[in-house]
């Protein structure tokens, strides 16, 4: 078999979140870093639409139109599981780097369909924590709320990349998060490892969580904690 050819620079530019923010392609593979740290690639994302999958399969059967928020757009998989799962009526996206929505419209509009271009689907540039602050405003003043939120931030809770992300596991965030589900939501967090500590947090919190492995590529499976919000 032969090698996959060695990663080539397509673009790099200043991360919004500080540091250099860069898209490579590997072969018929595309790569993004975030100083220098692996992110994410196009070679897999079996647990990131596990993810999505498993939150929308939980809600109550007959449930149709479904609203979604998907926190960390990424190469894109998990925004078009949602898409083209049958319960789905819309999707919202909140991604803090601009480059990699505008990617979505360049390089990376391929691996997830061009989701610039889909109707359904809402890409927004901020940063989750603090929209998650001003949904949760709207959401008392009667705004909208959320079926399924799915957390694709960094690596997961107990290994982020960009430090301020460790707020989104916190429970002031998990206060945010209620907020802006329907009683009965699904929630989701996605992790590169297991996270103990969290996983007792959301115990403690929701009463009960499911925790869910997908077989990496190597190393250890990657995790899905999945909760219910209370009702």
């Amino acid at each position: 078999m032969s090698a996959e050819p060695e990663p080539q620079v397509v673009q790099r530019t200043e991360g919004v979140a500080g540091g250099e923010l860069v898209l490579r392609r590997a072969g018929g593979h595309w790569e993004i870093l975030s100083n220098g740290v692996f992110l994410m690639d196009t070679r897999d994302g079996a647990s990131e639409r596990e993810m999505v999958r498993a939150a929308l399969d939980a809600l109550p059967e007959g449930t149709a139109g479904a609203r979604v928020l998907i926190g960390g757009l990424g190469v894109g998989f998990s925004a078009r599981e949602a898409l083209d799962h049958p319960r789905t009526g819309r999707v919202t996206v909140v991604e803090l780097e601009p480059k990699v929505i505008e990617w979505h419209s360049g390089p990376l509009g391929p691996v997830a369909g061009h989701l610039p271009g889909e109707l359904r689907c809402e890409l927004v540039c901020a940063d989750l924590a603090v929209w998650l602050a001003e949904a949760a405003g709207r959401a008392a003043a009667g705004g909208d709320r959320y079926d399924v939120l799915c957390l694709d931030t960094d690596n997961g809770p107990d290994w982020t990349v960009r430090e301020a992300n460790g707020r989104l596991y916190e429970p002031a965030a998990l206060d945010l998060i209620e907020a802006v589900a329907v009683p009965g939501g699904a929630v989701a967090f996605w992790s590169a490892m297991r996270a103990p500590a969290f996983a007792e947090l959301l115990e403690r919190r929701f009463g009960g969580v499911a925790e869910i492995a997908v077989p990496a590529r190597a190393g250890e499976p990657d995790i899905v904690y999945l909760v219910r919000t209370r009702g």
